[in-house]
């Protein structure tokens, strides 16, 4: 069913209203600055509606054109029939106000549309606003910021706001780190849309939902025993990094897998069967760190990686074990910075194997980036090149498949920026692949999985108080919600 644009602006409206009520007191003046189109007839009827609630607004129209879109001419003349509105519209020489801490701008200058930096006098505005102490809250996206790249956007000319309320679906800009000085806070209003007009737009970028993963995980059959759910084979640790391999083992059992047998340098034997019984041990020849490939031919997958260290030997070994296996594997940490020390190992990785790198681990296989865009950009590629899965790890973790498609995940927090929940993120993807989930598909659930674990773990101990090995405690209660 199609909806009318004017009736997308009411509805807009409406839902902006509804969340800028509940964060922003009606003893805050408001100070609105519209632009000429549909960004600006979206503010316009946000200030109508918070004249309706008794709020005091202050409304600027920038129009030096002298024209403006039908919608927002529209908006105009119903703002207009409010007795004693605060109205200016501003052609040419303009005179901003006084904008101080006790005021909450609402920015509806520029929408989606842009795509070339400010100048002129809408820069001049945007600094100006910018250099004040006031609270501002964007419609939709912050002025002067492109939706997707902004490498060659000017910095100093877009919104710096403290809240984005965005409509249905959130930018691609969004997710990159380099924007949060931008977006601040963002949160997605959904508003009546057409839905067939939405699933024709093409994009090879999708946000993962909870709805998304209930169903994933499927139920375990009463005359099912531990074979039934995979043996995986972790090859992690050495000396003073032991840690990692515990919390990656750990978390590979706690995500399902029937048996696991972690093969590590002789100095970690104690301490993997003392700490963590469930696991069987292989034991490497070598007394500090990974020698010697151990034979793979009984274990269902294989996850290589966590603490394992950057000896030359261990790159030998490396090599040797990844050339002899044929189905995907799960590469992390050390793993990860051999193979970017040794490229030829690259070459012998099975296609659809999941890489796990953080941004610098990451860089270093593919070469630096100047920003979070270009470096999605390169995972994507990498991996379609390589057809592999990239695990690029971040606030907002992307997995970027083979076929070139990439899927976000918003669940987790910052108080899973501490030592060892990569470690554990490995885990429960190799726990997913020994159980037979296909490969995209362990890494999506596994990174929201982990993210989920995360947020419970920080509602328990908070963000500053939660460590690695909390998110691994949280894993059950992960499953049973998305379950």
């Amino acid at each position: 069913m199609r909806i009318e644009p004017i009736e997308l602006v009411e509805e807009a409206a409406k839902a902006f209203v509804h969340e800028f009520r509940n964060q922003y007191s009606k003893i805050n003046r408001v100070v609105v600055f519209a632009g000429q189109g549909n960004n600006g007839a979206d503010a316009l009827a946000i200030a109508r509606l918070l004249l309706d609630e008794s709020y005091k607004v202050w409304v600027y129209l920038f129009n030096p054109s002298g024209h403006l879109s039908p919608e927002c001419s529209e908006n105009v003349r119903k703002l207009l029939n409010i007795d004693q509105v605060e109205f200016t519209e501003v052609r040419d020489n303009f005179i901003p106000p006084t904008l101080t801490a006790h005021d909450v701008v609402i920015d509806g200058l520029f929408g989606t549309g842009l795509n070339r930096p400010l100048e002129g006098g809408f820069a001049a505005l945007v600094k100006y606003i910018n250099s004040c102490d006031a609270k501002v809250v964007s419609i939709d996206i912050p002025s002067g910021l492109f939706g997707e790249d902004n490498r060659e956007n000017n910095k100093d000319c877009i919104i710096r706001a403290q809240r984005t309320y965005t409509f249905n679906f959130p930018k691609l800009s969004f997710f990159m780190q380099e924007n949060e000085a931008y977006v601040g806070e963002w949160k997605v209003l959904t508003i009546p849309s057409d839905p067939r007009a939405i699933a024709s737009i093409p994009t090879n970028y999708y946000i993962v939902e909870e709805e998304d993963i209930v169903g994933v995980f499927q139920p375990r059959r009463r005359f099912t025993h531990k074979g039934t759910y995979g043996h995986a084979l972790l090859v992690a640790g050495s000396r003073g990094k032991m840690g990692a391999a515990l919390l990656a083992a750990k978390a590979c059992l706690r995500s399902g897998a029937g048996m696991l047998t972690v093969h590590l340098p002789k100095c970690g034997e104690t301490i993997m069967q003392t700490a963590f019984p469930e696991a069987m041990v292989d034991i490497d020849a070598n007394e500090a760190y990974f020698t010697s490939v151990p034979s793979i031919a009984s274990y269902t997958t294989l996850g290589i990686g966590p603490g394992l260290g950057q000896e030359e030997e261990t790159a030998y070994a490396l090599f040797d074990l990844i050339s002899s296996v044929i189905s995907p594997v799960v590469l992390d940490a050390d793993a990860l910075n051999l193979i970017a020390a040794n490229k030829e190992i690259l070459a012998k990785i099975p296609s659809r194997s999941i890489l796990t790198p953080h941004p610098k681990e990451f860089d270093r296989l593919a070469g630096q980036s100047n920003s979070a865009y270009e470096r999605l950009q390169k995972a994507r590629e990498f991996a379609k090149e390589h057809q592999l899965c990239i695990v690029l790890k971040d606030a907002y973790t992307a997995v970027c498949t083979p076929e070139g498609n990439v899927y976000f995940t918003c669940c987790g927090n910052p108080g899973m920026a501490t030592a060892g929940s990569g470690d554990v993120l490995t885990g429960i993807i190799l726990g997913l692949l020994a159980q037979g989930y296909e490969p995209e598909t362990a890494a999506v659930a596994g990174v929201f999985l982990h993210g989920t674990a995360g947020d419970l773990a920080a509602g328990h101990w908070s963000e500053r108080g939660m460590v690695a090995g909390d998110i691994i405690d949280a894993l059950g209660k992960a499953f049973k919600q998305v379950i």
